[in-house]
């Protein structure tokens, strides 16, 4: 969507308006109530609503907070509200933290929207093959949001539909991790079918088939589901619909996005119209003035030096990743890591045109590789390997290196880690393949941190203020 959820503020007053008590499941507004949802319009501009929240603090906004600061990838910025950043990245979570209070309560309102849409549609007098695509949609994006929060918060409460009376959310509780990916599943079924291979103009950026395909291989992969998982992405990469770019760094020129690698990105676009992306700021270092980018940087996100560690000599990705260091207004080199894969000159502060890449055919090409490894399949996922190392210009594995399913399994750990830097997915790695625990705990020990870190830190506690508004039903996680 080149528009780029430009009806997000017109939502705002209509699907936007829940308060934000529990599960913010309030009634839209009696006006929009009675006069929306009537025509096909109607419905899309609801629809491009929903796209909107992703961008959310809670959602992809700050997506970082949730999945990079715990990993051994990065850490937090040293000033400002650092113990809310801190908490993450040291494990000692606060059950009132805001940015667990963010990513449930814009969790919670994307879902309100798709469940909103999903069920008035059945109103809408209009074209059925545009009806079924724009349910598909929805349902893609509800799947994407439920993801993010049962990988975050593990049990959940499970709606699936539009709640029109404030205290029918109160008869939610949590509902187990294994309904949750049951009703992800559905939905990624249901919309595979109904969603078109690919769009153009306007509507580039929706989701499409291979989208509907790759989340839902991503899905069984975290269930360990593996031969569902390959299934379900090969068929993505047999399709011929998506390909690595021959250069890592056009990946990430905001030029170029919405290009043959991109699965699904989050959509930004600059221009002082509240719809551009803040990554470009937000990463650069602090008090660095324009000698990064204009406007300067809040310093957010910085890699460790074990992640800088973590590429292979000759590694063309690493430049476009991150720095180490930059030149300022004085001319003297000032020591600084930083994210500099999102680096697109901002109109105004925060406001660049960098989109968020949720889902890359290189990340397909990899869980496709561990899913035929976790079956057995080692020397049929090395080929699936060693095309991202070749794009990124490093020599191929050889089967020796590789041969056994043990040593495939920390190649592919490694070439997610460099491949994917600083795209929200180390973190969820590490908790899905079991290596999160022995790889921060040595990362603890490495920066001299006594820690007692166990399965309990998996997952994150929910947010104090959703148990204090409904103690008979929402409890909280074991250890917090």
């Amino acid at each position: 969507m080149k528009r780029t959820y430009l009806l997000v503020a017109l939502l705002s007053l209509t699907l936007g308006s829940c308060k934000d008590d529990f599960l913010a499941l309030s009634p839209i507004s009696q006006a929009s109530t009675t006069t929306f949802y009537k025509t096909s319009s109607d419905l899309l501009n609801a629809l491009n609503g929903a796209y909107g929240a992703l961008q959310l603090n809670g959602q992809y906004g700050q997506y970082y907070v949730v999945s990079e600061v715990p990993s051994d990838d990065t850490r937090p910025v040293l000033s400002g509200s650092v113990t809310d950043q801190d908490e993450f990245d040291k494990f000692y979570l606060r059950t009132t933290n805001p940015y667990l209070a963010a990513r449930w309560s814009d969790g919670y309102r994307g879902i309100y929207r798709c469940n909103a849409i999903i069920d008035r549609s059945a109103g809408v007098t209009m074209d059925e093959a545009l009806k079924s695509r724009i349910l598909g949609e929805a349902k893609f994006l509800r799947a994407l949001m439920y993801f993010n929060l049962v990988r975050v918060f593990g049990d959940v409460p499970l709606v699936v539909k539009e709640i029109t009376d404030p205290q029918e959310g109160y008869e939610y509780g949590r509902s187990p991790v294994a309904d949750v990916y049951a009703q992800i599943v559905k939905d990624l079924t249901d919309a595979e079918t109904v969603l078109d291979v690919s769009y153009t103009g306007a509507n580039v950026g929706r989701a499409t088939r291979g989208a509907a395909k790759s989340l839902l291989g991503k899905v069984y992969l975290t269930q360990r589901k593996y031969a569902d998982a390959a299934t379900k992405l090969k068929e993505v990469i047999d399709a011929g619909t998506y390909d690595l770019l021959p250069s890592y760094a056009s990946v990430f020129q905001a030029s170029n996005k919405n290009h043959k690698e991109s699965v699904f990105d989050v959509q930004y676009k600059k221009g002082s119209i509240g719809e551009g992306s803040n990554f470009a700021n937000v990463y650069a270092p602090e008090n660095s003035g324009n000698a990064v980018i204009q406007f300067g940087g809040g310093g957010n996100n910085q890699p460790t030096p074990d992640m800088i560690a973590a590429y292979e000599p000759g590694d063309l990705r690493k430049d476009v990743s991150l720095a180490t260091s930059y030149t300022n207004a004085s001319g003297a080199k000032v020591d600084y890591n930083f994210v500099r894969k999102y680096r697109d000159a901002p109109v105004i502060n925060n406001d660049s045109e960098d989109n968020w890449p949720v889902l890359r055919y290189a990340d397909v090409l990899l869980m496709y590789a561990e899913a035929l490894n976790e079956a057995g399949k080692t020397a049929d996922a090395l080929p699936y390997l060693n095309r991202v190392r070749t794009r990124a210009g490093l020599a191929a594995k050889t089967a020796t290196e590789v041969g056994t399913q043990a040593a495939m399994r920390l190649a592919l750990e490694q070439e997610r880690r460099v491949e994917l830097a600083f795209e929200g997915h180390r973190w969820f790695d590490l908790v899905r393949t079991g290596r999160a625990l022995p790889v921060l705990q040595a990362k603890a020990a490495a920066i001299g941190i006594k820690t007692n870190l166990t399965e309990n830190n998996l997952v994150f506690p929910i947010p104090q203020s959703q148990i204090d508004i409904n103690r008979s039903k929402i409890t909280q996680n074991q250890g917090y």
